[in-house]
């Protein structure tokens, strides 16, 4: 509606809007007054144009160096080496004493928080779950004291993960909300939070809200970090690291014809395996769902160490792998999995560094990614998986946006 009006005043649940030529009143169910101030949204109307784009999933795949950029933009002091995070401000006296930490999101959001268990345990001392919200409540619950639940969601609407932060509330949780949507209910429900400003996201498959939640979640850890055990010269790597990867990402997007060649080479095979390690394996899942959802492809994401324990009974001549190998601490184990992978006649496409003439002597297909700091690769590895689900998608003539029964906001359980 903001083509209409930037002003939005939220209704919460079991309270009545009676609008008339003059304006508006809102009271209980029971009747009773309820004042409430106006906010402003702060989308325009041509953030929701395709801008040249052919679907608003790849315009959104292409805009992630900016939505990084507004993720970081005015929450980097690099003399500190510390972020600065206004939205936790309420809660900081209780966040930085924190040990113990819950993660729960749905779908593409928990991939997103997956990784940051990875950062979280890089960066801090603090012990983090990672829960589905879906699951989360059936679950015995037993936090120790000074728990924070952190909701992770595009919409801030999801209802799983609504009646996860309720649940964990009832417990005694804090609670702490990572969303797009400024005034969506998990905003409202959590007692601080960060907004990504990555505007409106209308692709139902999640692309650059997903990118823009892994820089959030690093800008969360390093600066719980920092009141650590981290150092000055540490926090500066990571913010000079964060500051250029809009740049990187560039650099990927680049190669959109290239990704769109190696896709038309495997569009038409059945199954797809997407293999990861430590940081990656998330982007495994999550390459295999963007897929799955947007071309109705069967994938599955694995970790790559697991590859032995069964699927490695699927490869055969028709099944492409997707092998995340960055030269990383996981990069020779890596390596052999290509190995194994190849002895069984099994196609590879590598997701690697560039220049890394030895995984392209090894394998069938690379896409090629910047270095970085290692728990900040996945964020570059998964722009490659987003583009090679758009493409093999359109070479299968799929709805794209509105992928069969999907939607943009579950907003039922």
């Amino acid at each position: 509606m903001v083509r209409y009006t930037n002003k939005v005043v939220h209704l919460q649940d079991n309270e009545l809007a009676i609008l008339t030529r003059d304006g508006f009143s809102i009271s209980t169910a029971q009747a009773k007054p309820i004042q409430r101030s106006m906010e402003i949204v702060e989308w325009r109307v041509e953030d929701a144009d395709l801008d040249g784009f052919p679907h608003y999933m790849l315009k959104e795949i292409f805009e992630q160096p900016e939505t990084i950029r507004n993720a970081i933009r005015g929450r980097l002091l690099m003399g500190e080496g510390v972020p600065k995070l206004g939205g936790i401000m309420p809660v900081w006296d209780r966040l930085k004493e924190c040990h113990h930490m819950v993660l729960v999101a749905c779908g593409t959001s928990y991939y997103a928080a997956y990784v940051g268990r990875y950062v979280f345990e890089k960066l801090t001392e603090i012990d983090v779950e990672v829960e589905l919200a879906s699951e989360f409540r059936y679950r015995k619950l037993n936090f120790p004291p000074n728990t924070f639940v952190i909701a992770l969601s595009q919409s801030g609407e999801t209802a799983d993960t609504l009646a996860a932060i309720r649940e964990a509330k009832r417990k005694g949780a804090s609670l702490l909300g990572i969303v797009n949507v400024v005034g969506s209910s998990i905003s409202r429900e959590t007692e601080a939070g960060v907004y990504n400003h990555a505007g409106p996201e209308i692709g139902v498959a999640s692309t650059k809200t997903f990118t823009s939640q892994l820089t959030i979640l690093t800008l969360l850890a390093l600066l719980l970090g920092r009141h650590q055990k981290l150092s000055l010269t540490e926090g500066m790597e990571v913010i000079k690291a964060l500051q250029a990867l809009p740049e990187q990402v560039q650099s990927i997007l680049a190669q959109a014809h290239h990704i769109e060649a190696v896709a038309e080479k495997y569009y038409k095979c059945n199954n797809w395996l997407f293999l990861g390690r430590k940081y990656n394996f998330p982007i495994a899942l999550e390459g295999a769902l963007k897929l799955k959802e947007i071309s109705y492809i069967h994938a599955e994401g694995y970790a790559a160490g697991e590859m032995k324990h069964g699927p490695i009974a699927l490869i055969n001549p028709g099944m492409p792998t997707v092998a995340i190998v960055p030269r990383d601490e996981m990069y020779e184990k890596m390596i052999s999995n290509i190995q194994e992978i190849k002895s069984r006649r099994g196609p590879v496409i590598a997701i690697a560094n560039e220049g890394d003439d030895k995984v392209r002597e090894l394998v069938d297909d690379v896409i090629e990614i910047p270095s970085t700091l290692d728990f900040l690769i996945p964020i570059l590895a998964v722009v490659p998986c987003q583009l090679l689900a758009y493409y093999c998608a359109t070479l299968l003539n799929r709805d794209i946006d509105k992928p069969r029964n999907l939607a943009k906001s579950v907003t039922v359980e």
